[in-house]
């Protein structure tokens, strides 16, 4: 019973997930043994081994540059920041951006104890420091702590070539990019205003 309490006790801490519906996903995983609970821990683990993040851009995938930062098509003068891979992945979805990318791993938070030093902003400044860098785009999102990230980058590009823009109004304030659908993403892209430069 121990290690099924171990596996509740995982899924938990899950999103989405509580006690009650980690101890229905345990006992319906356990129903479907061989038709989807071992495939899931082998998926899982062989995901585990294999993704790793992008040293460029901090999105997850196999290679390291990441499809993006290889992709020749895009335009690496052109780096949107978000907070996480998940805001990513929901901006690729539009299809209406054909930029790069630049993940933060959260955002500023003195409640939480997270200041500049927890994310990857240092790494960002040295981007658009080496150059090549036109436009940053801040994809943060429409929170208290989203919004005085972006202001904390704004303010340490200050002055430098790189011009600031942000994503238009429109997108909910309190709202969170990956819950969004295409369309309002797509036209906040499209009606960016410039902060900077």
């Amino acid at each position: 019973m121990a290690d099924l309490t171990h596996l509740i006790q995982l899924l938990a801490k899950l999103p989405g997930f509580g006690p009650r519906s980690a101890r229905r996903a345990a006992l319906f995983l356990l129903k479907r043994r061989e038709s989807l609970m071992e495939p899931l821990a082998a998926a899982m683990a062989e995901t585990a081994r294999q993704i790793r993040p992008c040293r460029l851009c901090g999105n997850l995938d196999t290679l390291d540059p990441c499809a993006v930062c290889r992709d020749p098509r895009r335009d690496a003068g052109l780096v949107c920041v978000v907070e996480d891979v998940a805001d990513l992945w929901a901006i690729e979805r539009t299809g209406a951006y054909a930029g790069r990318y630049h993940v933060l791993g959260g955002t500023l938070s003195a409640l939480e104890g997270i200041g500049p030093e927890e994310l990857h902003i240092d790494a960002l400044l040295a981007r658009c420091a080496a150059g090549g860098v036109r436009e940053v785009i801040l994809a943060m999102n429409a929170t208290v702590e989203g919004q005085t990230t972006a202001h904390y980058i704004m303010d340490r590009l200050a002055g430098s070539a790189v011009a600031v823009s942000r994503l238009a109004h429109g997108v909910p304030v309190g709202g969170e990019l990956d819950y969004l659908d295409e369309g309002t993403l797509a036209a906040a892209l499209a009606a960016r205003q410039t902060l900077k430069g």
